[in-house]
């Protein structure tokens, strides 16, 4: 039985005894005590002066010298405020209760409610380690879900990887232009740390084409646009998408390194996961959805063949949801992946753990999803 259960328990009976007035424990209201006052737990007494014919004060007094001197091994003191009993927990109480409870696995547990939560956090890409932002969402994903589970729902701890698309192809370019057949067993580092060193080297070289192109007198839009590198990894990307064997052989290759780092840096913080997927796995049902919502004149084909949404009349903008090369956006793996989560497990509640910068891509998927007319909206 709880504390505040038992101060009910023990309430009830002080009322009946003094009173002969016969109360349901249910009836009683029992709170923190605030911070300003001396105290642990509140009864709050104004649900019943009038039915005992007392004033608060009066009330208040009778009562607190009844249950202390009658519970010494539950309360030490009390005092009333304007209507409210404040009563003082003893020290042996909750030690006697640690000393009961501590190995109990169960304590705090709720029954089952028969609700199905899912909850989705760390997210990563194979393309770098996981940053600090990855351990909050980390941290706060796997606690929602601990605390979900003790108060009765059956919980679904998932994790998104994102493991392809353009971020992906710089690192695996770098690694063909720079890295001269080196793993990270041959530099000795930790498999994600040494694939994020080839993404950064990308960007390094990709900078410097751009400085030259600049130089030679192109302008910095087009140099962004034309830079080889860039235009490499573009095209790598589409080769991908196409399944051409010695680009998904070196992208497996790679993200093995990857999941390696990870998984060291899972097992030291302790996080886990009941079902991971993979965008390489969802971004084809998520093009099939896009597909579906032209046919419903959802989405819109704009004259170079990109496919987008239009949301200004709720508020957003217009959001693309396949580039004009054919090749997915991140939102289009998400509509996807959000079906599929939904078909598996149909649960009532799915909480997505992010960081603030991507409300607004949150907001964007669950008006998606509503205007496809997909159950997971």
């Amino acid at each position: 039985m709880s504390v505040v259960a038992q101060i009910k328990a023990v309430t009830a009976k002080a009322i009946s005894a003094i009173y002969n007035f016969e109360l349901e424990d249910t009836a009683i209201l029992v709170n923190g005590t605030k911070p300003e006052f001396e105290g642990d737990y509140t009864v709050v007494l104004f649900a019943f002066v009038k039915q005992l014919k007392k004033s608060p004060d009066a009330l208040g007094q009778e009562l607190g010298e009844y249950l202390v001197a009658n519970n010494p091994t539950l309360f030490t003191n009390f005092n009333v405020i304007k209507g409210f009993l404040n009563l003082s927990i003893a020290d042996s109480y909750w030690l006697g209760f640690t000393n009961t409870n501590f190995n109990n696995a169960n304590y705090g547990k709720a029954a089952a409610n028969g609700k199905k939560v899912m909850v989705e956090y760390s997210s990563p890409n194979t393309n770098k380690p996981l940053h600090l932002g990855h351990l909050r969402n980390n941290f706060l994903g796997w606690s929602i879900a601990e605390i979900l589970k003790a108060n009765g729902y059956d919980v679904v701890k998932t994790c998104i990887v994102n493991d392809r698309g353009i971020h992906i192809c710089k690192s695996m370019i770098a690694w063909q232009l720079f890295a001269n057949g080196a793993t990270p067993e041959s530099t000795s580092l930790k498999g994600d740390h040494f694939v994020g060193d080839y993404y950064v080297k990308f960007n390094d070289a990709y900078k410097l084409e751009i400085e030259a192109m600049i130089a030679s007198g192109i302008t910095k839009d087009q140099a962004e646009k034309d830079a080889p590198i860039m235009k490499a990894a573009q095209q790598m990307l589409i080769d991908w998408e196409a399944g051409k064997p010695d680009v998904i052989a070196l992208w497996q290759k790679m993200n093995t390194w990857v999941y390696d780092g990870f998984a060291i840096t899972y097992k030291t913080i302790g996080s886990d996961f009941d079902k991971v997927y993979y965008e390489s796995n969802t971004y084809l049902l998520g093009k099939d959805l896009v597909e579906q919502g032209l046919a419903k004149n959802v989405f819109f084909q704009k004259e170079d063949s990109s496919v987008w949404i239009d949301l200004t009349n709720d508020g957003l903008d217009e959001k693309i949801v396949r580039r004009k090369d054919g090749t997915s956006v991140y939102i289009t793996q998400d509509i996807g992946l959000a079906e599929q989560k939904q078909k598996e497990f149909d649960a009532q509640q799915s909480i997505y753990v992010v960081g603030d910068e991507q409300n607004y891509h949150f907001k964007v998927l669950k008006l998606i999803c509503q205007k496809l007319g997909l159950p997971s909206a």
